[in-house]
């Protein structure tokens, strides 16, 4: 891995982005637009899972209505992200922080398009069943870690 982010580092395109007076602060702005996209459209659904809001709307009207809005934002918040990185990768592989970070989003994503998914489509749980709750638990807790994780690595 150590490899690889000196790779990055020193890549033209790390230099473009570090050289730049403005196309790292711009990269900033779409990753946290991207976040705040995202943090709503996920909060909305597992509030819903958890019994909360909406109720007119099943979990499954609702996940199908935001998903192009959350499929929108992870894509702007990855594409933002790597390129954040390539221009400071050699500090992200020495950042405990970003490190946890990572897990926490691989972790969080794995679960959003697999066991939250099937929760949601499922169809076989009733509104409020205990298994939505922990699904929204699990997927808020997550999604918690990895903006927590995300705002620790600018002090560490």
């Amino acid at each position: 891995m150590l490899q690889f982010a000196q790779w990055c580092n020193n890549s033209r395109l790390a230099e473009a982005i570090r050289d730049s007076p403005w196309i790292f602060p711009t990269l900033e702005i779409v990753h946290l637009l991207g976040l705040a996209v995202l943090g709503g459209t996920i909060l909305i659904v597992d509030l819903r899972l958890l019994g909360f809001g909406l109720k007119q709307l099943s979990s499954a009207q609702l996940a199908a209505q935001v998903s192009p809005w959350t499929r929108a934002a992870l894509a702007a918040m990855l594409t933002s992200g790597a390129l954040m990185f390539t221009s400071e990768a050699i500090d992200c592989y020495n950042s405990l922080p970003f490190r946890v970070k990572m897990v926490l989003l691989l972790a969080a994503a794995t679960f959003m398009f697999t066991v939250r998914q099937r929760v949601i489509r499922g169809g076989t749980c009733t509104s409020g069943s205990w298994i939505e709750r922990l699904t929204g638990m699990t997927s808020l807790g997550l999604w918690t870690g990895v903006a927590a994780a995300g705002r620790t690595i600018a002090f560490w």
